[in-house]
Protein backbone atom coordinates (compact mmCIF):
# COMPACT_ATOMS: atom_id res chain seq x y z
CA UNK A 1 0.00 0.00 0.00
CA UNK A 2 0.92 3.57 -0.56
CA UNK A 3 -0.01 6.95 0.33
CA UNK A 4 -2.30 8.68 -1.62
CA UNK A 5 -1.52 11.54 -3.29
CA UNK A 6 -4.51 14.04 -2.36
CA UNK A 7 -3.87 13.41 1.05
CA UNK A 8 -0.11 14.24 1.03
CA UNK A 9 -1.19 17.57 -0.79
CA UNK A 10 -4.07 18.13 2.01
CA UNK A 11 -1.26 17.78 4.59
CA UNK A 12 1.59 19.97 2.64
CA UNK A 13 -1.30 22.43 2.05
CA UNK A 14 -2.55 22.98 5.53
CA UNK A 15 1.05 23.11 6.78
CA UNK A 16 2.62 25.89 4.73
CA UNK A 17 0.18 28.29 5.97
CA UNK A 18 2.37 28.67 9.56
CA UNK A 19 5.63 28.23 10.08
CA UNK A 20 5.18 26.53 13.67
CA UNK A 21 2.85 23.36 14.54
CA UNK A 22 1.75 24.17 18.05
CA UNK A 23 2.00 20.48 20.04
CA UNK A 24 -0.15 20.46 22.81
CA UNK A 25 -0.05 17.90 25.91
CA UNK A 26 -2.69 18.20 28.17
CA UNK A 27 -3.66 16.17 31.34
CA UNK A 28 -6.98 17.50 31.17
CA UNK A 29 -9.61 18.45 28.51
CA UNK A 30 -11.05 21.40 30.30
CA UNK A 31 -8.27 24.08 28.78
CA UNK A 32 -8.82 22.46 25.00
CA UNK A 33 -11.09 25.30 24.09
CA UNK A 34 -9.44 28.43 25.26
CA UNK A 35 -6.39 26.95 24.34
CA UNK A 36 -7.29 26.56 20.79
CA UNK A 37 -8.90 30.25 20.52
CA UNK A 38 -5.93 31.60 21.52
CA UNK A 39 -3.94 29.57 19.08
CA UNK A 40 -6.23 30.39 16.18
CA UNK A 41 -6.20 34.28 17.28
CA UNK A 42 -2.69 34.08 17.24
CA UNK A 43 -2.52 32.74 13.59
CA UNK A 44 -1.99 28.94 14.62
CA UNK A 45 -5.15 27.12 13.17
CA UNK A 46 -3.09 23.58 12.71
CA UNK A 47 -2.37 21.75 16.17
CA UNK A 48 -1.59 18.94 17.44
CA UNK A 49 -2.84 17.03 20.23
CA UNK A 50 -0.48 14.54 21.45
CA UNK A 51 -1.76 11.58 22.69
CA UNK A 52 0.61 10.82 26.09
CA UNK A 53 -2.25 11.77 28.51
CA UNK A 54 -5.57 9.84 29.24
CA UNK A 55 -7.10 13.19 28.52
CA UNK A 56 -5.96 13.72 24.76
CA UNK A 57 -8.54 12.46 22.86
CA UNK A 58 -11.36 14.40 24.88
CA UNK A 59 -9.66 17.53 23.97
CA UNK A 60 -9.02 16.95 20.23
CA UNK A 61 -12.64 16.49 20.62
CA UNK A 62 -12.89 19.77 22.41
CA UNK A 63 -10.59 21.79 20.09
CA UNK A 64 -12.49 20.94 16.57
CA UNK A 65 -15.32 22.69 17.91
CA UNK A 66 -13.07 26.06 17.99
CA UNK A 67 -14.10 27.81 14.52
CA UNK A 68 -10.80 28.12 12.06
CA UNK A 69 -8.85 25.06 14.28
CA UNK A 70 -7.62 21.73 11.87
CA UNK A 71 -6.63 19.73 15.33
CA UNK A 72 -4.24 16.83 14.28
CA UNK A 73 -3.27 13.65 16.37
CA UNK A 74 0.48 13.29 17.60
CA UNK A 75 2.46 10.59 19.27
CA UNK A 76 0.73 7.92 16.47
CA UNK A 77 2.86 4.98 17.44
CA UNK A 78 0.19 2.09 16.72
CA UNK A 79 -2.55 0.92 14.36
CA UNK A 80 -5.18 1.46 17.31
CA UNK A 81 -3.68 5.26 17.89
CA UNK A 82 -4.87 5.79 14.14
CA UNK A 83 -8.37 4.17 14.77
CA UNK A 84 -8.72 6.27 17.72
CA UNK A 85 -7.47 9.63 16.11
CA UNK A 86 -9.80 8.81 13.51
CA UNK A 87 -12.88 8.15 15.45
CA UNK A 88 -11.69 11.66 17.56
CA UNK A 89 -11.97 13.05 14.52
CA UNK A 90 -8.54 13.80 13.84
CA UNK A 91 -7.74 16.44 10.72
CA UNK A 92 -3.68 14.75 10.22
CA UNK A 93 -1.67 12.50 11.85
CA UNK A 94 1.84 13.04 13.25
CA UNK A 95 3.90 9.98 14.40
CA UNK A 96 7.51 10.30 15.68
CA UNK A 97 8.93 7.48 13.76
CA UNK A 98 7.11 5.06 11.33
CA UNK A 99 6.23 1.06 11.08
CA UNK A 100 4.91 -0.80 8.20
CA UNK A 101 1.53 -1.36 10.72
CA UNK A 102 1.54 1.87 11.11
CA UNK A 103 1.48 3.32 7.70
CA UNK A 104 -1.10 0.61 6.39
CA UNK A 105 -3.16 1.86 8.89
CA UNK A 106 -2.77 5.72 8.52
CA UNK A 107 -2.88 4.80 4.68
CA UNK A 108 -6.06 2.39 4.94
CA UNK A 109 -8.34 4.96 7.14
CA UNK A 110 -6.84 8.07 4.45
CA UNK A 111 -5.31 10.05 7.02
CA UNK A 112 -2.98 12.64 6.15
CA UNK A 113 -0.36 11.71 8.05
CA UNK A 114 3.54 12.42 8.80
CA UNK A 115 5.34 9.89 9.88
CA UNK A 116 8.73 10.30 11.55
CA UNK A 117 12.54 10.19 9.89
CA UNK A 118 15.98 11.03 11.38
CA UNK A 119 18.47 8.51 9.01
CA UNK A 120 18.48 8.29 5.16
CA UNK A 121 17.63 4.83 5.04
CA UNK A 122 14.39 6.34 7.12
CA UNK A 123 13.94 8.83 4.47
CA UNK A 124 14.22 6.12 1.22
CA UNK A 125 11.65 3.64 2.95
CA UNK A 126 8.78 6.63 3.57
CA UNK A 127 9.81 8.27 0.68
CA UNK A 128 9.08 4.98 -1.45
CA UNK A 129 5.94 4.88 0.17
CA UNK A 130 4.91 8.35 -1.35
CA UNK A 131 5.46 10.48 2.13
CA UNK A 132 6.95 13.82 0.75
CA UNK A 133 6.80 15.52 4.15
CA UNK A 134 8.27 13.88 7.49
CA UNK A 135 8.66 15.09 10.84
CA UNK A 136 12.49 15.17 12.14
CA UNK A 137 12.60 13.50 15.29
CA UNK A 138 14.24 14.56 17.74
CA UNK A 139 15.42 17.79 15.78
CA UNK A 140 17.69 19.08 18.66
CA UNK A 141 19.53 15.38 19.60
CA UNK A 142 19.31 14.34 15.73
CA UNK A 143 21.76 16.64 14.51
CA UNK A 144 19.68 19.81 14.63
CA UNK A 145 20.19 22.26 11.43
CA UNK A 146 22.72 21.18 10.42
CA UNK A 147 21.59 17.34 10.07
CA UNK A 148 18.83 18.81 8.07
CA UNK A 149 20.86 20.72 5.63
CA UNK A 150 22.83 17.81 5.20
CA UNK A 151 19.61 15.66 4.07
CA UNK A 152 18.88 18.30 1.56
CA UNK A 153 21.34 17.32 -1.19
CA UNK A 154 20.31 13.55 -1.35
CA UNK A 155 16.52 14.90 -0.66
CA UNK A 156 15.53 17.24 -2.83
CA UNK A 157 11.90 16.56 -2.66
CA UNK A 158 11.34 15.93 0.47
CA UNK A 159 10.48 18.52 3.11
CA UNK A 160 10.95 18.36 7.09
CA UNK A 161 9.28 19.16 10.52
CA UNK A 162 11.90 19.38 12.95
CA UNK A 163 10.32 18.86 16.38
CA UNK A 164 11.56 18.16 19.49
CA UNK A 165 14.16 20.63 21.60
CA UNK A 166 12.92 23.58 18.85
CA UNK A 167 13.04 26.66 20.42
CA UNK A 168 12.06 30.02 19.72
CA UNK A 169 15.62 31.53 19.56
CA UNK A 170 16.47 28.39 17.17
CA UNK A 171 13.49 28.31 15.18
CA UNK A 172 14.43 30.78 12.57
CA UNK A 173 17.72 28.50 12.08
CA UNK A 174 15.29 25.83 11.05
CA UNK A 175 13.25 27.97 8.86
CA UNK A 176 15.70 29.40 7.00
CA UNK A 177 16.61 25.50 5.28
CA UNK A 178 14.88 25.19 2.11
CA UNK A 179 14.09 21.52 3.52
CA UNK A 180 12.51 22.05 6.35
CA UNK A 181 8.04 23.33 5.74
CA UNK A 182 7.58 24.33 9.68
CA UNK A 183 8.75 23.31 13.06
CA UNK A 184 6.82 21.44 15.91
CA UNK A 185 6.73 23.88 18.84
CA UNK A 186 6.09 22.51 22.43
CA UNK A 187 6.97 26.32 23.60
CA UNK A 188 3.95 27.82 22.88
CA UNK A 189 2.11 25.93 25.65
CA UNK A 190 4.28 26.27 28.82
CA UNK A 191 2.91 24.63 31.85
CA UNK A 192 3.00 27.72 34.34
CA UNK A 193 1.22 29.66 31.37
CA UNK A 194 -1.85 26.29 30.86
CA UNK A 195 -2.36 26.35 34.65
CA UNK A 196 -3.02 29.95 35.46
CA UNK A 197 -5.52 30.59 32.16
CA UNK A 198 -3.10 32.64 31.20
CA UNK A 199 -4.60 32.77 27.63
CA UNK A 200 -3.53 36.27 26.34
CA UNK A 201 0.41 34.97 26.86
CA UNK A 202 -0.21 31.77 24.89
CA UNK A 203 -1.99 33.98 21.93
CA UNK A 204 0.75 36.37 22.02
CA UNK A 205 3.23 33.79 22.15
CA UNK A 206 1.27 32.39 18.69
CA UNK A 207 1.41 35.49 16.79
CA UNK A 208 4.86 35.50 17.65
CA UNK A 209 5.92 32.20 16.03
CA UNK A 210 2.99 33.32 13.27
CA UNK A 211 5.39 35.81 12.33
CA UNK A 212 8.40 33.97 11.94
CA UNK A 213 8.96 32.90 8.21
CA UNK A 214 10.67 30.32 5.64
CA UNK A 215 13.09 31.31 3.41
CA UNK A 216 15.25 28.77 0.98
CA UNK A 217 18.93 28.99 2.18
CA UNK A 218 21.31 30.88 0.23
Amino acid sequence: MTRDAASTTSLRALLDRQPVLPVVTLGDARPAVPLAEALVAGGLPAIEVTLRTDAALAALTAMRGVTGARVGAGTLRTAGDVDAAVAAGAAFGVAPGATPALLDAAEAAGLPFMPGAQTPSEVMALAARGYDLLKFFPAAAGGGPAALRALAGPFPGIAFCPTGGVTPADAPDYLALANVACVGGSWLTPPAALARGDWTAIRAAAARAAALTTREAT
